[in-house]
């Protein structure tokens, strides 16, 4: 195996399977909530530790080589990927304690073994 091909599979082992996108709104009064109450300690929580965010804004630009169930229309729409394709979703943010309890639901349901610490 060439060095640039031990190199990509090593990369590609170390991709995360799982990803939560945030579908983000310019003007979103909950999407702003999100923000303020979970964006800046997602990081060091251990979903945030183990599941990458990425956030999106609602129009895009999308990410390349993701499939989802349906275009998001209510914001803020968390959707759980699994190697790109949508297996779960949460639409709207009721509050921190709904978010992370809905994040341990979108995870048992992925049956990814992962969980929400």
């Amino acid at each position: 195996m060439s060095l640039a091909a031990a190199g990509a599979a090593s990369a590609a082992a170390a991709a995360p399977r799982l990803t939560l996108i945030m579908v983000d709104r310019p003007g979103c009064s909950y999407c702003r909530a999100w923000k303020q109450d979970i964006l800046p300690g997602y990081a060091s929580h251990p979903v945030g530790r183990t599941l990458p965010l990425r956030i999106v804004p609602i129009d895009g630009p999308w990410p390349d080589g993701i499939a989802l169930d349906r275009a998001p229309l209510i914001s803020p729409t968390f959707l759980l990927l699994d190697g790109g394709i949508e297996v779960a979703r949460i639409e709207g943010y009721p509050g921190r304690d709904h978010f992370w309890t809905g994040v341990a639901l979108l995870l048992d349901r992925s049956g990814s073994g992962a969980r929400a610490g």
